[in-house]
């Protein structure tokens, strides 16, 4: 892959330096520091600014593996380990607490790359040379897309929560109130259409690891998307902008998308959906469908390795008995901590490659005697999540590290921005557009076009026995966006945004019970407990982590409900 960001984790530790607060403390400057006052003083520091923000987000207990943890469960999959573990599990499970160490170091780092972000905008933004410079306000451009970026993960697993572009200089500063999540909208909002502005479009043989003004307009599209639904209050309640509102906000999903198409490089992966994963996992370089990437690479005495593939992808047992000098010829060990509800695999048409990459079947033990690794069958109470494989992975890193690997994590990808704008285009009154849509994305995937008249039969096998009629009713649009509920699962599934997905549709509760109470999985023991564990008005929100409810006095002591 082409790796912009990769070739530069050199620089890193000096724009961490720089941007890892800005109330510096320290009254002697350690040997190869930068003063904060006159660092932006080139397009080369500028750009290590932009690495530092980067650096946060890649940290494997970042989007390099704890973000697994938050989008789920949903109504297709879960953590094969119920165990109160005050991380990963408890998250999934709806049992995390304020001392959740997952949820507390995510906040953390979301914070921690906002400010470096804030610094950023504001040293390349006053710079002398800016106003004249492409380069520095396509890097301005890029920071305020990675700010907008954090500032949207916050509110949606947090709601309202202290926020601001500013950089603090007093230790007093640094506490602020919740800010309500309309002003962090109105931010975000701004930030992407400067982005949007100030960045170049994508192209060929360009990387997907960089902000591009495509990538600003469809996050802006996720953004309009997540704020026009339902979310939940201070108060429990669970409420969604008036009609008026969301109806603008609904039109702006579809200018942003419109933007994407008049423009015309993105587009589906030439390799068609396997192909856009495997190649993923092997690392080939692809930025027409795969808008924005998080970019991923285990280095020694780094902590910016991925998991993809290996916590969430089919278990590897790891080999043993070999020399050392052979272990990069093995596969390597995959943790494989997540597994899927397996009625979902009846609900694919035949023909629907999404299936077998999405749910796979085997797991690869070892044969310790003839040094290989056995593929092997399991059960259908333990199929995993497919979309990412050791086996599909380069080689050449198998095994650089055992637990972590190269695979980047996709934020934004072309189908998904596609569906986004069917539902917009339902619920404007244009359902001629959204089937349109729909049905190029089961096309592609090798399922049949659908429309009103052929719904019932193309989702056939899922309506036979759960059918969602917390998602729509049987008028057109209703049949939309009922559509959606099973397409975007087909398409986007385990991808991090189904979850949120049914928190904006207000059905998250009713679809994990729709399947959680007669999933296999359940039969004998309860494996997949989200249903039983969910409340309502408490769940759609993460708890503020217990340090951060202590330390700033302007929280007042109010966790988010039920925390």
């Amino acid at each position: 892959m082409i790796h912009n960001i990769r070739k530069s984790w050199s620089v890193l530790i000096a724009a961490a330096i720089v941007l890892a607060g800005c109330n510096d403390t320290l009254t002697e400057k350690p040997a190869g520091s930068y003063d904060e006052a006159t660092y932006f003083d080139s397009a080369e520091h500028a750009e290590m600014a932009i690495y530092g923000i980067l650096s946060s987000i890649s940290e494997n207990t970042h989007y390099g593996w704890y973000e697994m943890a938050t989008p789920a469960s949903d109504d297709t999959y879960f953590t094969n380990r119920t165990n109160s573990d005050n991380g990963i599990h408890d998250v999934v499970h709806y049992i995390a607490t304020p001392t959740n160490t997952v949820t507390e170091k995510l906040w953390q780092l979301k914070y921690q790359a906002i400010d470096r972000a804030n610094r950023a905008v504001a040293g390349i933004e006053s710079m002398p040379e800016y106003v004249k410079s492409d380069k520095l306000k396509q890097l301005a451009g890029e920071a305020r897309f990675l700010r907008a970026l954090m500032a949207f993960d916050l509110v949606k697993a947090w709601g309202d929560v202290p926020f601001t572009t500013e950089c603090t200089s007093t230790y007093e500063e640094a506490f602020r109130p919740r800010t309500p999540r309309e002003e962090i909208y109105a931010q975000i909002e701004t930030d992407l259409e400067e982005a949007a502005s100030r960045l170049p479009w994508a192209s060929s043989g360009e990387s997907a690891e960089r902000a591009t003004a495509g990538a600003a307009h469809a996050m802006m599209m996720r953004v309009e998307m997540q704020r026009a639904g339902y979310s939940l209050q201070l108060d429990g309640s669970m409420t969604r902008p008036d009609e008026s509102d969301r109806w603008n906000m609904l039109t702006k999903v579809i200018k942003h998308w419109e933007a994407i198409e008049t423009q015309g490089y993105h587009g589906f992966h030439a390799g068609g959906y396997d192909g856009l994963f495997k190649d993923l996992c092997y690392g080939k370089p692809e930025n027409r469908e795969n808008i924005w990437e998080v970019a991923m690479e285990q280095e020694q005495g780094r902590r910016n390795g991925s998991a993809w593939g290996i916590y969430n992808g089919p278990a590897v047992s790891e080999p043993t008995g070999i020399p050392s000098n052979e272990a990069s010829a093995y596969m390597g060990r995959s943790n494989a901590m997540f597994v899927v509800v397996p009625e979902w695999r009846d609900f694919y048409e035949d023909t629907d490659v999404r299936r077998d990459v999405n749910i796979c079947t085997y797991r690869y033990t070892w044969n310790a005697e003839e040094r290989v690794h056995v593929k092997q069958e399991r059960n259908n109470t333990s199929w995993y999540v497919g979309k990412w494989r050791r086996e599909w992975m380069n080689p050449a890193d198998w095994n650089k590290n055992i637990n972590y690997g190269d695979v980047n994590f996709v934020v934004l990808r072309y189908a998904d921005m596609m569906l986004l704008a069917a539902e917009a285009y339902a619920e404007t009154r244009e359902t001629d557009k959204a089937w349109t849509l729909i049905s190029k994305v089961r096309e592609r995937a090798g399922a049949s076009s659908v429309n009103s008249s052929s719904f019932s039969k193309a989702y056939a096998k899922a309506l036979k026995n759960y059918k969602p009629t917390f998602a729509g009713d049987d008028s057109e649009t209703g049949k939309i966006l009922q559509a959606l509920y099973f397409e975007r699962a087909f398409e986007m599934c385990f991808e991090g945004v189904r979850k949120y997905d049914l928190i904006r549709w207000g059905c998250l509760y009713d679809a994990l019970c729709l399947f959680g109470q007669s999933s296999v999985v359940n039969a004998n023991k309860m494996a997949y407990p989200a249903y039983k564990n969910f409340i309502p008005g408490h769940s759609e929100l993460q708890p503020i982590p217990l340090k951060e409810i202590q330390s700033n006095p302007k929280l007042e002591g109010i966790n988010n409900p039920g925390y």
